[in-house]
């Protein structure tokens, strides 16, 4: 396999039992991510796109299919080897902030190094992505007295803080915005250059994803066009 291949997905499968009918999540799916590739996957609600999200960060199964995570069969993997992935190689971004509200942003951002068993020390070069993030000022403040966009990006600090491989966005920019969007899609294309983060970004809005080096577009569970560059 391709070492610049960081997931590689083959005939991807996703089936839901609602009642006694069968919802086709994904419809066949295949899809490449080249290592330090910021891709936007588009689509409107229903398309898949969130279905596909789930299964490459290893939070729902595929019916079937096969996911390769940095040559690693994801499905063959033991649930605990999932969840070490997640700690580890996966950082993610939701469009709602699940920040924890009694904490403060630095704590918030902490307790992603507690979870995967690290302690959480000064960091020269993290402190850097904190600038780079603009709340290096902000840490000490709690979410209710950050704006939705502040909120965000201590976000996306918390994904980032145990150096994963890569990112995984769903609609970062969803709660937020004009002016905040622009600010966290350039802040997620900053990282990319700068830090070769590799960036998936799910996102029903065209404009977002012309922040990506290169968009696949989703439609009833089957990506539907050839992926194309953007700016």
């Amino acid at each position: 396999m391709n070492n610049d291949i960081v997931i590689r997905v083959h005939d991807l499968r996703k089936i839901y039992r609602v009642g006694e009918v069968d919802v086709h999540a994904l419809r066949g799916v295949d899809l490449a991510v080249s290592r330090g590739e910021f891709l936007a996957i588009v689509g409107p609600s229903g398309s898949g796109k969130s279905t596909l999200f789930h299964i490459l960060g290893g939070l729902t199964p595929p019916t079937s299919g096969t996911v390769y995570i940095h040559g690693k069969d994801l499905l063959a993997m033991a649930e605990s080897d999932r969840t070490e992935l997640r700690k580890t190689e996966v950082g993610f971004v939701f469009q709602k902030y699940n920040l924890l509200p009694t904490l403060t942003a630095a704590d918030n951002i902490a307790i992603a190094r507690h979870i995967a068993g690290k302690d959480f020390q000064e960091d020269p070069k993290f402190r850097e992505v904190l600038d780079l993030l603009g709340i290096s000022r902000r840490l000490h403040h709690k979410p209710r007295a950050l704006s939705g966009g502040e909120q965000q990006r201590v976000a996306i600090a918390r994904a980032i803080v145990n150096h994963p491989s890569i990112l995984l966005a769903d609609e970062p920019t969803g709660n937020l915005d004009t002016e905040n969007s622009n600010v966290v899609l350039g802040l997620l294309r900053n990282l990319n250059g700068q830090l070769g983060q590799t960036i998936l970004m799910i996102t029903h809005n065209p404009e977002a994803a012309a922040y990506a080096h290169r968009t696949v577009h989703m439609r009833d569970g089957k990506v539907v066009a050839e992926p194309v560059e953007s700016r």
